[in-house]
């Protein structure tokens, strides 16, 4: 029995594969093939740097959500954060009347401040004042939008000066190497994100926050530091994402970053990472954003369904995600 035993234990274990990791990525494939058949334009390399491009904002907002939500929280602000960020951006921009590299600088630090200030609200309402994030980030979501309508004036806010919108410009229409820069600029995010994350000990107690929290407290997790700062990196993030954006419009109104959210809540969900907390991919948040915008592609490049249906196919994208989530998990 003993001798049985030992010898069950001395088995190498079984190789398995994480399908909900590698989900994301034989999606991205699947839709490549099927994006080929439906049109032969899809697989150019203009549209597919075209459709990674777009996906740019969704994809660094979502590598921020990926620490809430892996932490067990959840931001539904992003989409007026942003909206209120571009906005005193180029407000900040227009009143300072340079058209100088120093002039755009400040702007674009005012905007990363404004963002970190945004989250580091939203994440002290949730730890002190020991609210739901889901009633904190919609409170918040509703006084960032009505302050962009009231700083708009119900209108449109615009980068006035000419010279400095073609100075900002090379930030979304630029390339490095034949690569757009907002690809360039959510690489390198994800890669700090995900060093973040997997490498660091402030990445393993938002992983053990989101598992379980009273766990983490008792092993000396400080729960209201690491939780909070997971608002402040959504808020950078969605930042950011503002400046990669800005020089696309030159304006911001008070339907900039409508349904932001829920792109990227169903980037972080496609992509991995347990809407409950305590798993984060942040590889696969990137893949998910990707996802999106090739679905949202496709749909322009066929004519199987209306591109004005983008918003309930993304929808029904994330409650399909969370059914596979569920079933992976109940096969475990």
């Amino acid at each position: 029995m003993t001798e049985t035993a030992l010898r069950s234990t001395s088995q190498p274990r079984r190789f398995s594969l994480d399908m909900r990791a590698l989900s994301p990525f034989i999606a991205l494939i699947v839709l490549m093939i099927a994006g080929a058949l439906i049109n032969p334009d899809f697989l150019t390399a203009s549209n597919l740097l075209n459709v990674v491009t777009r996906s740019a904002f969704i994809a660094i907002i979502a590598v921020g959500a990926t620490f809430v939500i892996s932490g067990g929280g959840l931001d539904l602000s992003v989409g007026s954060m942003a909206a209120l960020i571009a906005g005193a951006m180029i407000l900040i921009l227009n009143r300072a009347g340079g058209a100088d590299a120093s002039t755009l600088l400040l702007g674009m630090g005012a905007a990363l401040v404004l963002g970190a200030l945004c989250g580091l609200a939203n994440g002290l309402i949730v730890t002190f004042g020991r609210i739901e994030p889901f009633i904190v980030t919609l409170g918040t979501m509703g006084i960032f939008r009505s302050l962009v309508i009231w700083l708009a004036a119900g209108g449109t806010i615009t980068l006035r000066n000419a010279d400095l919108r073609e100075l900002y410009r090379p930030a979304y229409f630029g390339t490095v190497a034949g690569i757009p820069v907002p690809i360039l600029v959510f690489l390198a995010a994800a890669a700090i994100g995900a060093i973040l994350l997997y490498k660091t000990s402030f990445g393993r107690h938002v992983i053990a926050i989101g598992s379980n929290e009273d766990v983490a407290r008792y092993s000396g997790v400080p729960i209201w530091r690491v939780r909070t700062l997971t608002y402040v990196i959504q808020g950078i993030c969605v930042a950011i994402a503002v400046l990669v954006y800005v020089p696309r419009l030159g304006s911001a109104t008070p339907t900039t970053g409508l349904l932001w959210e829920l792109q990227a809540i169903t980037a972080v969900v496609v992509g991995g990472t347990a809407l409950r907390g305590g798993i984060g991919r942040i590889w696969g948040t990137v893949a998910g954003a990707v996802i999106l915008e090739l679905v949202a592609n496709i749909m322009v490049l066929s004519n199987f369904v209306s591109e004005f249906l983008v918003g309930a196919v993304q929808g029904a994208i994330i409650i399909i995600a969370m059914l596979v989530q569920r079933s992976l998990q109940r096969g475990r």
